[in-house]
């Protein structure tokens, strides 16, 4: 065992006497060593529940033979962050958690991990500290919350709070009805109940083989989702014995079957950059092109929230991530058998699993023959930016308009909240890239702003910043390169005229090479914005989007 280096041998005595200060037996030191990576924290619904599940996992870990130990890692939730300075950590955020797992795996030489994540950046954050590691691993996400009501009106996160300001601000709504949304619209813990990154994020997990069947949907607030706990530090232990390491579990065609998945359910823009990261933790060949090549194969089976109606809980009683897979299988869309973390394959978990096809549809009847998520490229974005299809009406595919240009998300929020943004306008938000935020804030205030006023089939909206998986209507993220490093999107002036064809996935300004060269002419060197702090240092080593913002 790794942990024999601290724990065996007369010269480690000091290191004994040390583990048993902490509570550890005589008997304990012989058991494999087992840490509990918790992002447990108060701020955040999806993590408050945690300290049951820890209660659970450990449960599991002491019953299957390890010995556990929990150790806290740091969480931030996009939803309080947004729309403010704080939103600049939320990205920065995924790599500090990857680091806090791999000192103290190694500091303390721990034989395996349970990664206990539920929202954004700490899912990805801690699948980038296992690929880092490569020493057993489990990843047990908390579960989604329950949805709202009120008035008998199915509320979520976004719906009900996000695009509530928009109506109250557009005179939809009373400031009785916005309080009483508010307060409805997330009635339980849980991450937010649609397909938004920690969801998408949670899916893709499951989907690659890291977590037990069903973990991904199942409610925050449900005993299933206490039993998964449990059974995973069970499940722990004989990963440790029988050495089955992450690197056995994700590879190249593993990352292909999460990307599949997240293509064939509408999954968050914010996926594509999180599955790149993790490639490049595993030494992985993964490029934002193997998202294209299969953008044009893959077809959308499920829509949820933000786009639909149903929600997680929706999916999770239609069958879940298994039932889309054997959706995927049956049609022989590339959904390889691979090894899980649970000991079956993804063949045996989803041969005999159940689908309500009304909501998970067949493949030869899906949502529609486009992607979830789409790659464009036009010479606003050279190196690529995304587009979440499933949540664009498909009126909108073909789009043109006129640009309104904003440096920050700060002075866009301001136009469109003093009703400056009008019918056909594309507004283009840029030097938030992960450089020039820094930290790449994601733009779901505007976003939902925009929709909420009614107008989210008439506007787009552009930019080098990134979008909540909440996000919905014709939103261009992503963008490379950014600003902040020289791209086109710095050389867009107001009242260029912008094309987007979600079809052929282009996206260009209407205007020559030669005028965009001059225009770089005058282009000012950018100013970086902070000086000091993790800020400042993660700008000065962050890679742009389409190399998942690695650092």
């Amino acid at each position: 065992m790794r942990s024999d280096n601290i724990k065996k041998g007369i010269a480690h005595t000091p290191h004994r006497g040390l583990l048993m200060a902490a509570g550890v037996s005589r008997k304990g030191l012989d058991l494999p060593f087992i840490g509990i990576a918790s992002s447990f924290t108060d701020l955040i619904p999806g993590h408050c529940g945690m300290r049951d599940l820890e209660r659970q996992i450990e449960k599991g870990i002491h019953t299957g033979g390890g010995q556990a130990f929990i150790f806290g890692v740091p969480a931030v939730c996009d939803g309080i962050a947004m729309g403010h300075d704080g939103m600049r950590y939320s990205l920065p955020s995924r790599d500090l958690i990857a680091d806090c797992i791999e000192t103290v795996a190694q500091g303390h030489q721990l034989d395996g991990l349970v990664l206990l994540s539920n929202c954004d950046k700490i899912t990805p954050g801690m699948l980038i500290a296992a690929m880092r590691l490569n020493i057993p691993c489990i990843v047990v996400t908390a579960g989604p919350m329950l949805e709202g009501e009120s008035r008998c009106q199915k509320l979520t996160m976004i719906k009900g709070s996000f695009e509530a300001v928009g109506k109250f601000r557009n005179g939809e709504i009373d400031q009785n009805r916005l309080l009483e949304l508010e307060e409805e619209s997330c009635p339980t813990i849980g991450s937010c109940q649609g397909m938004y990154t920690a969801n998408t994020m949670a899916c893709l997990t499951e989907a690659m083989g890291m977590s037990l069947p069903l973990c991904a949907t199942s409610a925050a607030v449900s005993s299933k989702k206490k039993r998964i706990a449990f059974e995973s530090g069970i499940q722990i232990v004989n990963l440790v014995k029988n050495n089955i390491k992450p690197s056995n579990i994700i590879d190249k065609e593993t990352l292909t079957n999460a990307i599949i998945c997240d293509l064939s359910l509408g999954g968050s823009t914010n996926s594509i950059m999180h599955l790149l990261a993790i490639a490049n933790a595993a030494n992985i060949d993964l490029k934002i092109d193997d998202f294209d090549k299969w953008g044009n194969i893959v077809h959308q089976i499920l829509k949820l929230d933000p786009a639909a109606n149903p929600t997680m809980t929706d999916f999770h009683n239609a069958g879940g991530v298994p039932a889309l897979m054997k959706n995927l299988i049956d049609a022989n869309i590339g959904i390889k058998d691979k090894n899980t973390v649970s000991g079956l394959s993804v063949y045996d978990i989803c041969k005999n699993a159940y689908v309500n096809t009304e909501l998970i549809r067949s493949y030869s009847n899906p949502v529609t023959k486009e992607p979830g998520l789409g790659i464009l490229y036009g010479n606003i974005a050279p190196d690529g930016c995304v587009t979440k299809i499933s949540g664009i009406d498909q009126s909108c595919y073909n789009f043109e308009g006129v640009a309104k240009v904003y440096d920050s998300e700060e002075d866009a929020m301001y136009a469109l909240e003093n009703d400056l943004i009008t019918d056909g306008d594309v507004v283009v938000i840029r030097y938030e890239g992960p450089k020039g935020g820094p930290g790449m804030r994601e733009m779901l205030a505007p976003t939902s702003l925009l929709v909420g006023k009614g107008l989210g089939k008439t506007c787009a909206l552009i930019t080098d910043g990134r979008f909540s998986g909440g996000t919905r209507g014709i939103c261009i993220g992503h963008v490379c390169p950014e600003a902040a490093n020289g791209g086109n999107i710095a050389l867009i002036q107001n009242g260029d005229k912008i094309k987007i064809d979600i079809k052929n996935r282009t996206i260009n300004v209407l205007i020559s090479n030669d005028e965009l060269e001059s225009r770089r002419l005058n282009l000012k060197p950018f100013e970086q914005k902070c000086k000091s702090g993790y800020l400042s240092k993660y700008a000065r080593t962050v890679q742009d989007a389409s190399h998942g913002a690695i650092v």
